[in-house]
C-alpha cells in the first residue's frame, strides 16, 4: 500500500512539472501580457513593475534604519548593516505577498477561459507567481549592487540565490494553487489574504533578530513558515554563513510539500469551477 502511495505522490509531481513544461510557452505569454496590461495606459508604463517595489523598499530602510535609527552590523556576529538585514528578509516577502494577494483573484478574474474545456488552467496561478519572482529579481540586483558599493564584495553565500529561489518559486506556486481554487468557492479568501499579509511581515524576523522578541512571544517565529524563508536568505545576503543551518532543511521540505500539496489541491477542487464562476 505504501509503494502505491509513494507512486501515486510522484507521479502526482511528474504531471505538475511535464504540464507546465508543456505549456510553458503559454505561462509565459501570458505573464508578459498579465505585466504589460497591468499598466498600460499609465505615463510610466511598465516602470511601475520595478518602481513600485522599490519605492516600498526604500520606504521601510528609511523608516526603520532613520527615523528609528535601528543600529546593527560591525561585528562577527553581525557583519553588515541593518539596510542588509532588512531587504534581506523583506524582498523575497515582498514578492510572496504579491502572489498570494494575485493568487485569490486570478481564477475569478479568468472565468471566461476557465471556462474553455480546452485551456490548462493550471498556468494561470503559474503566471503571477513569475511575474511576482520578476519583480524579486530586479530588487535583489539592487540589494547585490548595495552590498557591492557598501562593502567591496559579496560573500560566497549569495551563491546560494538561485537554489533559494528555485525553491521559493515552488512554495509560491503551491500556495497560489491553494488560494486560487478556494478563493472560486469563497470569495471573502480575498480580504483575509490582505490582511495576512499585512500583519505577516511582523511576525517574521525581518525587521528585527529573534531575541528581541519577549521571550513568551517568540515561539510565534518558529510557528510561521514563512520565518524559514527570511531566515534562509538572511544567511545567504546578510550573514554570509549557514547561520541558521536547520531552517535550511525545513524551507526545501516544505516548499516541496506546499508544492505537491497545493497541486492536489487545486486538481481535485477545479472540477466544479466552471459550474461555480
Amino acid at each position: 500500500m505504501s509503494l502505491l502511495s509513494g507512486r501515486a505522490h510522484w507521479l502526482a509531481f511528474y504531471e505538475v512539472f511535464a504540464l507546465l513544461t508543456r505549456n510553458r510557452q503559454l505561462t509565459w505569454e501570458m505573464t508578459r501580457r498579465e505585466i504589460a496590461d497591468r499598466y498600460a495606459g499609465q505615463i510610466l508604463g511598465t516602470f511601475w513593475a520595478i518602481g513600485h517595489p522599490l519605492a516600498l523598499m526604500g520606504l521601510y530602510v528609511f523608516v526603520f534604519a532613520w527615523v528609528f535609527q535601528v543600529k546593527m552590523g560591525g561585528t562577527a556576529d553581525l557583519p553588515l548593516d541593518y539596510t542588509t538585514y532588512l531587504l534581506a528578509g523583506l524582498i523575497p516577502w515582498m514578492a510572496f505577498q504579491e502572489s498570494m494577494n494575485k493568487g485569490t483573484t486570478v481564477i475569478l478574474g479568468n472565468a471566461n477561459l476557465v471556462k474553455q474545456v480546452v485551456f490548462p488552467i493550471e498556468v494561470l496561478p503559474v503566471k503571477t507567481v513569475i511575474a511576482s519572482l520578476g519583480t524579486q529579481v530586479v530588487a535583489t540586483a539592487v540589494l547585490v549592487v548595495y552590498v557591492l558599493a557598501r562593502y567591496g564584495g559579496l560573500p560566497w553565500t549569495y551563491l546560494l540565490l538561485p537554489v533559494l529561489m528555485l525553491f521559493q518559486a515552488m512554495a509560491m506556486i503551491g500556495v497560489a494553487y491553494v488560494l486560487a481554487a478556494v478563493s472560486v468557492y469563497f470569495r471573502d479568501l480575498k480580504d483575509m489574504v490582505q490582511v495576512f499579509c499585512l500583519a505577516g511581515m511582523y511576525v517574521m524576523p525581518v525587521f528585527y533578530q529573534p531575541d528581541m522578541v519577549p521571550a513568551p512571544f517568540r515561539i510565534l517565529l518558529y510557528f510561521n513558515p514563512f520565518s524559514y524563508m527570511a531566515w534562509c536568505y538572511q544567511d545567504a545576503c546578510y550573514f554570509g554563513r549557514l547561520e541558521h543551518p536547520w531552517a535550511w532543511p525545513a524551507f526545501f521540505v516544505g516548499s516541496a510539500a506546499a508544492f505537491y500539496g497545493g497541486y492536489r489541491v487545486f486538481r481535485k477542487l477545479k472540477i466544479c469551477f466552471g459550474s461555480v464562476l
